[in-house]
């Protein structure tokens, strides 16, 4: 289970203020697969941050009893100095897991060759991916914050990633932002809508896509993210 309690985010620049969340007041359930759905721009990817603990917010706070990933496939937080060896050895000290059984499988899993003991920096945007996406699936989670993972790498790669993913989602739960419909459709079973800083929550799936495709249907009057 995964509770907003008041969460408010804002974003001030440049004497401009950006509201992504409003005192939310959500829970998702345990095992729940919830796709977070909204127009460009509204704050999903930020709220996916607050949720994972990358990003504080403005006020309240995200109650859990479960562990969370980061978001999937992020790979913001790698060292770029480091291999990618040395950053996936990082990430399992951090998360307390079988440091050599990580970097087993994710050697495995990202196929990066000789390249997993080179620089992380020097990684092309698709190697990044690879071992991103190898490290989030390596270590189990109760609640899995998925952005678009399958759509970085190519269609066989792409294949691998969804159908271990899908594994995971046998025992866990997740929380989805993606703009394909038919992957929302595949691999959620609720839905929640930000749109301007509130967050509208629906057991039922269907639901949530006509407010968020009844919501593209307006143009946006005030855009953050």
């Amino acid at each position: 289970m995964i509770r907003l309690d008041n969460l408010t985010k804002i974003y001030r620049l440049k004497g401009r203020k950006t509201l992504v969340a409003d005192a939310i007041n959500a829970v998702f359930p345990t095992k729940a697969s919830v796709a977070l759905l909204g127009r460009n721009g509204a704050g999903k990817s930020t709220l996916l941050r607050i949720i994972a603990g990358t990003v504080s917010p403005t006020s309240g706070r995200v109650v859990s009893d479960g562990t969370i990933s980061w978001p999937v496939g992020f790979a913001g937080s790698f060292h770029p100095e480091l291999s990618g060896a040395q950053n996936v050895r990082f990430v399992a000290r951090i998360y307390g897991v079988d440091t050599d059984e990580l970097i087993d499988y994710v050697a495995d899993f990202a196929d990066l060759g000789q390249h997993f003991h080179q620089p992380f920096g020097s990684y092309s945007s698709g190697m990044r991916s690879r071992l991103a996406m190898g490290t989030s699936m390596g270590i189990y989670f109760d609640t899995y914050l998925v952005d678009e993972v399958t759509s970085v790498g190519d269609a066989d790669f792409r294949a691998k990633s969804q159908r271990v993913f899908n594994e995971r989602m046998s025992n866990s739960g997740a929380i989805v932002v993606s703009h394909s419909m038919p992957m929302i459709r595949q691999m959620c079973t609720m839905g929640a809508v930000l749109d301007r800083g509130q967050l509208h929550v629906f057991d039922d799936l269907n639901e949530a896509i006509a407010m968020h495709e009844a919501i593209l249907r307006v143009p946006p009057d005030v855009i953050g993210d």
